[in-house]
């Protein structure tokens, strides 16, 4: 009976390493994608300190000469680095590991497509190549074994294996899919369309020719429509007829009933009633760049980047274009501002402790963590070359490459 009961312990104990996430053959570690230059930093998750750097397209040359000799794709090229990129290549928008540290799959815009990378050895395992002509955010489900990303002028989101690249499936959305975001129980997908950002149609009647845009929620085992909705309509019965219906960046609270949306144009959020469907109330953050035209405005990012604190009570907001970090009491909307830190924020992502969230400066290469409760930056590190999505994850105990 002995064997029996040794290998039943040790089948639990395997199992519920498997459950728990990180195995101990996996160190934890932060990922930061830098967009214009190619690399990920991978960051120690304790520390702050660099540990090493994956190349994000080690394929670069191959999917370069594919490129020049189909046109359709050369000119879409061209478009998103022209458009969307402010004059360079869009190499890693996103990027999430596997739970036991192995692969990290990781999107790329100018390349539409989505790659599984061997961590340990920098080569790539599988490859996906996305609906249309730019790969964009991905959200990974809760258990670690999909994930969904959005095809930009596919006008699909596509739910890919992690570990083989199938596709189990997509669902269609507006114009320009964008963010999505699983519930935690891992049933529904919250996803977002944002339109067509890159046009200069930024004022009055012209922003109609920016495209459907939508927010939607979908059952994420059949990716059938739960429900749908253009939130310009809940605005102007909220009392906001003038604003963006394009939803950027999103936050909820643990219950998952009230949402956070990131509006293009605005500086601040629209928090809205997910039980009832209404907006409920607007946040009102600084502009500090009053004097700036919003043509101008990063692909209409007044703000892109919000995230909630682990006990629901402050938020987390990226100033994008007046170059500030927002902490935000979610019951009063009061807020105190961090400037000083760096330039351009372009992503905000809360740490796994709820305590502290990463915040990336695209325009000055850094990231900074900050600890949400006393709105103070605790650590900042040197990154790449335009960093934008952070993710924490895993890699092989003992990895590092020096850098």
């Amino acid at each position: 009976m002995r064997p029996i009961r040794v290998s039943l312990i040790l089948l639990i104990a395997l199992s519920f390493n498997a459950l728990a996430g990180t195995g101990s053959n996996a160190r934890e570690a932060v990922f930061v994608g830098n967009n214009w230059e190619g690399m990920i930093d991978v960051i120690d998750a304790e520390t702050y300190e660099r540990i090493g750097r994956i190349n994000g397209i080690p394929d670069r040359r191959k999917r370069l000469r594919e490129i020049i000799w189909r046109p359709d794709k050369l000119f879409f090229f061209q478009v998103v680095r022209h458009l969307i990129g402010e004059g360079n290549d869009q190499y890693v928008d996103d990027m999430y590991s596997t739970r036991d540290g192995k692969l990290l799959i990781v999107s790329r815009p100018s390349f539409a497509d989505v790659v599984a990378i061997d961590i340990a050895t920098n080569r790539i395992v599988w490859r996906f190549e996305v609906e249309g002509y730019r790969s964009d955010h991905m959200a990974l489900s809760p258990d670690g074994t999909e994930v969904a990303v959005s095809a930009s002028t596919g006008k699909v989101v596509h739910i890919l294996d992690v570990r083989t690249g199938k596709e189990r499936g997509r669902f269609p959305t507006g114009d320009s899919p964008h963010e999505n975001v699983y519930s935690k129980d891992g049933k529904k997908i919250y996803h977002a369309s944002i339109g067509h950002v890159f046009t200069l149609a930024d004022r009055g009647a012209l922003r109609d020719i920016k495209g459907n845009r939508i927010f939607k929620v979908v059952n994420a085992d059949t990716l059938e429509e739960i429900k749908s909705f253009d939130i310009s309509d809940k605005l102007a019965e909220a009392g906001y007829p003038g604003m963006s219906p394009a939803i950027r960046p999103m936050a909820h609270t643990e219950d998952e009933k009230f949402f956070y949306f990131q509006l293009s144009f605005f500086h601040g959020f629209a928090e809205y009633d997910m039980e009832n469907d209404r907006i409920t109330r607007v946040a009102d953050l600084p502009n500090l760049v009053p004097n700036l035209p919003v043509e101008r405005y990063v692909n209409d990012s007044a703000h892109h980047g919000i995230s909630m604190g682990g006990n629901d009570e402050k938020l987390c907001v990226a100033g994008t274009m007046s170059d500030y970090v927002a902490i935000v009491d979610r019951e009063s909307f009061e807020y105190e501002i961090l400037e000083g830190l760096g330039k351009k924020p372009y992503w905000i992502t809360r740490d796994k402790s709820g305590e502290n969230c990463f915040v990336s400066w695209s325009g000055t290469d850094q990231i900074s963590v900050i600890n949400i409760e006393r709105a103070e930056e605790i650590a900042r590190v040197d990154v790449g070359d335009h960093p934008q999505r952070i993710r924490e994850g895993s890699v092989p105990q003992g990895w590092g490459t020096g850098y």
